[in-house]
């Protein structure tokens, strides 16, 4: 029987025991070199590393939504409530992943601003169809029915 004390003795393990766990390696990176010093300046001088990146994502790495925050921009020039909808969707996104998105806030301004202004045409537009279609009845109920000439040279069929 071998000593369990003794590792350069390896033994089997006995059937149905843990084999031992492997040994601990400090987890810490080795120093850097020390730097050249100022005496010896045509020996080479050795730069150090380059520093750690900032807090955040990695350069290479895509911000979450930014790309949807750009779509969202151009489309809300032309549907203004999808573009507010997808430009909340990709705020939403970016702060979830801790980033800004200027591209998101933009769209949802924007989008704002032009669903504001369409709702004001579109509210302008019924009232003076409305209005027409007034003008139109107390014509027809003044002349009757069939097809009368207004004095603008519009024809109007009245039922």
């Amino acid at each position: 029987m071998t000593d369990p004390q003794n590792p350069a003795d390896p033994a089997p393990p006995a059937s149905g025991s843990v084999p031992p766990a492997p040994p601990a390696y400090d987890a810490a990176p080795p120093a850097p070199p020390a730097a050249e010093t100022a005496s010896a300046p045509d020996a080479g001088t050795a730069y150090p590393t380059a520093p750690p990146p900032a807090y955040g994502a990695p350069a290479n790495e895509p911000v979450p939504g930014k790309t949807l925050g750009i779509i969202a921009f151009v489309v809300s020039f032309f549907a203004s409530l999808i573009g507010l909808i997808l430009g909340i969707v990709a705020l939403v996104q970016s702060r979830k992943a801790g980033h800004k998105n200027g591209w998101a806030v933009a769209a949802i301004i924007l989008g704002s601003v032009f669903l504001v202004i369409t709702i004001i045409i579109v509210v302008v537009l019924v009232g003076i169809a409305a209005a027409g279609a007034a003008q139109i009845a107390e014509f027809c109920a003044q002349v009757g029915s069939g097809t009368h000439t207004t004095t603008s040279g519009l024809e109007i069929t009245c039922p």
